[in-house]
This record gives structure tokens, sequence and C-alpha cells, in this order.
């Protein structure tokens, strides 16, 4: 009989694949003809039990390549720092893999990717960034899934399997101490879920 260890291996060794197959059609992807970057591809454990899900790439992203490169990465890994939640437990990507594109044009195909995205990593929790992202979200039409409101600061049931904690953009709260505060109060919430869930 398998022992765990060996499952999760063959379940590790199995998402990863799968990611950097997705990663590959990501990269390749020209669905926006006038996007002016590279696309940026999500980052983190491809098993992650938290899903940090923004809208947009930024200009750091896009220069890098990776997801939540930059301001907004570093803040919120110093908050997850704070909370005590281990960074091998995250996984960060964008609705839209590109910057500067026409949002419309952008989010059907990006949708595709993100729906395989989540399937992929199974996360226990979503963190939804921001109004766009909710929206984005629903738009998914994922099995079973709960259409998700814009409530910063509350985790509801998402699909029978995963939570989401709703926050605000990241990416919009850096500048303005007001913005960062109520940024800092909802996600904070991701502390007490991770303090409560069972050990492995």
């Amino acid at each position: 009989m398998a022992q765990p260890n060996e499952i999760y291996d063959k379940y590790l060794t199995r998402a990863i694949s799968e990611i950097n197959e997705l990663t590959g059609e990501v990269l390749r992807c020209r669905k926006c003809a006038h996007a002016r970057t590279m696309p940026v591809i999500g980052s983190g454990h491809p098993l992650a039990d938290v899903m940090l899900l923004k809208y947009q790439a930024q200009p750091s992203e896009c220069h890098e390549g990776v997801a939540f490169f930059g301001r907004g990465g570093t803040a919120i890994m110093k908050s997850c720092q704070r909370l005590g939640i281990d960074p091998l437990q995250l996984y960060g990507t964008n609705v839209v893999k590109c910057g500067q594109v026409r949002e419309a044009q952008a989010r059907g195909k990006c949708l595709d990717h993100l729906r395989r995205e989540l399937a992929i990593v199974e996360p226990k929790i979503v963190v939804a960034m921001g109004e766009r992202t909710v929206e984005a979200i629903n738009l998914l039409k994922t099995p079973l899934a709960r259409e998700l409101e814009y409530t910063p600061g509350e985790i509801v049931e998402f699909t029978p399997g995963t939570e989401a904690l709703i926050t605000p953009d990241i990416d919009e709260s850096l500048d303005e101490q007001r913005l960062k505060s109520a940024f800092w109060r909802a996600f904070r919430k991701l502390g007490e879920w991770y303090e409560a869930i069972p050990p492995y």
C-alpha cells in the first residue's frame, strides 16, 4: 500500500508537470497582439494551501516575468512573516498575465489560464485582492462555486474544498496609509485562518 508521503510526491510531481506545461502555454500566448510585455507566470509552491490572486501584472513583475515580484510581493511576504505563515504554502498569480493590455481582450484567454491554475494548485484558500479580481473569479464559473461578493476581511466558502478571503488590491494600497491599513486589516484574517488549520 502506498504511504502518504509517496502519494503526496506523486501529486506534487504531477502538479509540477502541469504547472510547467501551463507556464509554456502562458509564455507562448499571443492573444493580445498589442501586449507590450511578456506574460507573467505564477510563482510559489504548485500544491500550496494559499493562492494569492491579484488582478494585473505590474511593471516590476513584467520586467522579471514572475508574479508578486516587486513592492506588492515584498509587502505580502513581510505580512506573511508577521502572521507566521510558511512561505512554502503560498502560490501567487495574476488574473491578467500581461501589463498594459486592454482588459476585454486579455481577460478571456487569461481566465482559461487561471481556471487551470486553480485546478492544478487546488488551494485550501484563495486570497482575492480587489473588486476586479472578485469579478474575474465569478466569471470562471468554477463547478460548485458560490458567487463571491466584494466584502474585504471576510472568509467565505468558494467551493466545497476551497475558501476565499477577500481583501483590497495590494497594488492600489501601497501609496496611501489609509488604504494600506485597510489591506492589512483584511489580510491578517489569513493568519487566523492559517493558525486554525490542522497539522498534517
